[in-house]
């Protein structure tokens, strides 16, 4: 481990148990410095509070891996065009994120975590300044309009927008998405089909909790609304050159982009099985089951494993998809990909890793109820 890592690292861990904290006095200070920038932000700072600790956290995490650091700060600036992001606007932000990381380590604080610090953070801006400037052809976000719009369930609907302008996406990728019904609060959603020459593009969403945004686009998006799509982001996409056999699992809406990859998999795929594992809580939740089977019979290469957690009696699999999965296999010489809710996603990872998956062929997104 080099030395800016490891010292990254080990400051991050004198603050971790703290970084709601950590971000509330980051977001002051940044607002105290630069009040305008607050009207960029939205009303209400939790879930962004907890963004921008990911952001850390994930940049921390990968700058011993050059291409990794790379690729995701890269993407990380393209998405930031959205906030319209401006060179001086990074300077504010580091000035802040070192009152804020300086506050809290306190006396531990030292002038090596100090300068490390500071290196990173110009390594972070400047890859993401790069992104910004690669995008710079693209729009900061694009306009949609939504065309249809389809209760699935008590809480599920799908919805299909059109861009006002081509946005070019791998299968497996999510964009922000923005609505009216809640300004300025973006949300990562899949889309779940492959690029279209017509600019369609099919959603799944669903309404949980306080998930502010997800309600709205359930509950509330209708047809001729205008949506804001922001810039693809995640690596969770096929490798077309790997022979490897392939196993999908998908929790609830998480199926959105394993669905897109299943299209793309149609147009080429010839020579490897795909077991696709579908969970959910019950059988109304399995809202796509009938077009997943009738795919399943249409390619003979595809096999669609249904489960439900709490549905006694429904005929098909029952339990968590995770322990499922584990009933199911080996699995250590597939492609593996895990789409769905942060628990489910952790649980299926013990479990592949129980199964002596290497965790070199899994790929996976994990989204909270928004």
């Amino acid at each position: 481990m080099n030395s800016l890592s490891h010292l990254l690292k080990e400051s991050w861990a004198l603050v971790e148990d703290r970084q709601d904290k950590v971000a509330s006095h980051f977001y002051a200070r940044m607002f105290l410095s630069d009040p305008q920038l607050r009207d960029l932000f939205p009303v209400h700072m939790d879930v962004q509070r907890a963004r921008l600790l990911d952001a850390i956290v994930s940049s921390i995490q990968t700058v011993d891996d050059p291409v990794r650091f790379g690729e995701y700060l890269r993407s990380l600036g393209r998405d930031h065009r959205k906030f319209h992001t401006e060179p001086q606007h990074y300077e504010t932000v580091r000035f802040a994120l070192l009152d804020a990381l300086r506050t809290y380590c306190g006396e531990q604080w030292s002038p090596a975590y100090e300068q490390a610090w500071r290196d990173g953070y110009d390594q972070i801006a400047a890859a993401m300044q790069r992104g910004a400037e690669e995008d710079a052809g693209n729009p900061p976000y694009w306009h949609a309009e939504v065309v249809a719009h389809e209760r699935r369930s008590r809480d599920i609907a799908v919805f299909t927008c059109h861009t006002m302008q081509p946005l070019e996406y791998e299968a497996g990728q999510y964009l922000s998405v923005e609505t009216h019904y809640q300004p300025r609060l973006w949300r990562p959603y899949s889309p779940a089909n492959a690029r279209r020459s017509d600019g369609t593009i099919d959603f799944h969403v669903r309404a949980v909790g306080a998930g502010w945004v997800s309600s709205a686009l359930v509950r509330k998006l209708q047809p001729g609304d205008m949506l804001k799509l922001a810039a693809p982001m995640g690596s969770m996409t096929l490798n077309r050159q790997s022979t490897r056999d392939i196993v999908f699992v998908a929790g609830g809406t998480g199926l959105a982009p394993i669905k897109a990859m299943l299209e793309v998999l149609a147009g080429y795929n010839r020579n490897r099985w795909v077991n696709l594992f579908v969970g959910a809580r019950d059988r109304d939740d399995l809202y796509d089951l009938e077009t997943l089977l009738a795919a399943a019979e249409r390619f003979p290469w595809l096999q669609v494993i249904p489960a439900c957690s709490n549905d006694p009696g429904w005929g098909g699999e029952e339990g968590n998809i995770s322990d499922v999965v584990g009933r199911y296999g080996p699995w250590d010489n597939h492609d593996v990909f895990v789409s769905g809710s942060p628990d489910m996603v952790k649980a299926t990872m013990r479990t592949l890793a129980e199964l002596r998956v290497p965790s070199i062929r899994i790929k996976y997104d994990a989204f909270g109820d928004m």
